[in-house]
């Protein structure tokens, strides 16, 4: 029983690593999107943050 709890562990804690991984990879994936009419564009990482917003001055 015990050994099976270690082997849990250890795959939880690879499991967490490759997770961590996944958000660094998220972290270069951008999107860019713009309104309708043009008046707004925005630049967003696949975690959602926020990286551009450009409003163009009329």
């Amino acid at each position: 029983m015990f050994g099976d709890m270690m082997g849990m562990m250890g795959k939880l804690k690879e499991t967490q690593q490759k997770v961590e991984a996944t958000k660094k990879r998220l972290d270069t994936v951008m999107v860019d999107e713009s309104s309708n009419d043009g008046s707004i564009n925005i630049t967003i990482t696949a975690n959602r943050e926020l990286k551009k917003i450009v409003l163009p001055i009329t």
